[in-house]
């Protein structure tokens, strides 16, 4: 004999509730469940990834996903508000990341605050999956379906559609600001800038950059050169919103001197 199903009230609380259909947000309803189903097993069949939950209550005190749910049990579930555990860092604290294929936006301007993003838009979702489990890194993603993978242990869901507002919502989140190293990784294949005398990189700059700037630095992987042009004053802008502070003085590196040339050596995923 088939044992019928329990029933269990929830509440999705905060951003959590936009995964939900219009009529359970921002309200408690009722759901069946087999006996045997956990609390992660619910909270993902009723729409929200598993990554996304940071407090939850199992009648009133503190549970786990990993919880078997009894008839009447009443789940609250609060989003994640702070860098998960288990993400690797690099020097500083700093949280490395894996963005999937669509947040080539997002990738840029998080190694552009100095953020180690590995990012390319032939990434398959599997693959994307394995790189965060094998390395440690924080998932980034639109995509509900990738993050609900078993595989994957820490992630975040970016529910804003621009790269600007997703790298708000993720300083929000996770509390970027005060971690920031900003213009010390390349923009195209996420390794490490150094400064670089004029004269090494003189051949390289069109003779307006050339006549105008003279710090500058460079990708020893892939021989882009960068400095101080008007979309690093406009980055230093944003960033220095994000993170309250003044950025006049940050290290000068922005648009590339040239596209490199097919002989030139370039790591080939953006990495």
């Amino acid at each position: 004999m088939v044992n019928p199903p329990v029933t269990v009230r929830f509440r999705f609380h905060g951003a959590l509730a936009d995964f939900l259909p219009r009529a359970r947000r921002g309200t408690e309803f009722g759901a069946a469940c087999a006996r045997d189903a956990t609390v992660k097993h619910m909270v993902e069949a009723l729409g929200v990834p598993h990554t996304e939950v940071g407090l939850l209550l199992l009648n009133g005190a503190p549970g786990s996903l990993g919880a078997l749910l009894r008839d009447g049990d009443r789940v609250d579930v609060h989003p994640a508000s702070s860098l998960p555990a288990g993400v690797a860092c690099a020097p500083g604290g700093r949280p490395r990341f894996v963005a999937d294929a669509h947040l080539g936006g997002l990738a840029r301007l998080l190694r552009m605050a100095g953020y180690d993003t590995l990012y390319d838009n032939g990434y398959r979702d599997e693959e994307i999956a394995r790189i965060a489990h094998e390395e440690g890194r924080l998932l980034l993603t639109r995509d509900r379906a990738l993050l609900k993978r078993r595989s994957v242990g820490c992630g975040c869901y970016l529910h804003a559609t621009a790269p600007e507002r997703q790298l708000r919502e993720l300083y929000a989140r996770l509390d970027l600001a005060p971690r920031m190293r900003p213009f010390s990784l390349c923009l195209h294949c996420n390794a490490p800038l150094r400064p670089v005398p004029k004269d090494a990189v003189l051949a390289r700059l069109p003779p307006r950059v050339a006549e105008a700037h003279d710090a500058f630095t460079t990708c020893d992987a892939c021989r882009r050169v960068y400095w101080a042009g008007s979309h690093h004053a406009r980055m230093c802008v944003l960033l220095a919103e994000l993170a309250d502070v003044a950025l006049a003085s940050a290290a000068v590196e922005w648009a590339p001197a040239r596209a490199p040339s097919a002989s030139d050596p370039q790591q080939s995923s953006q990495r």
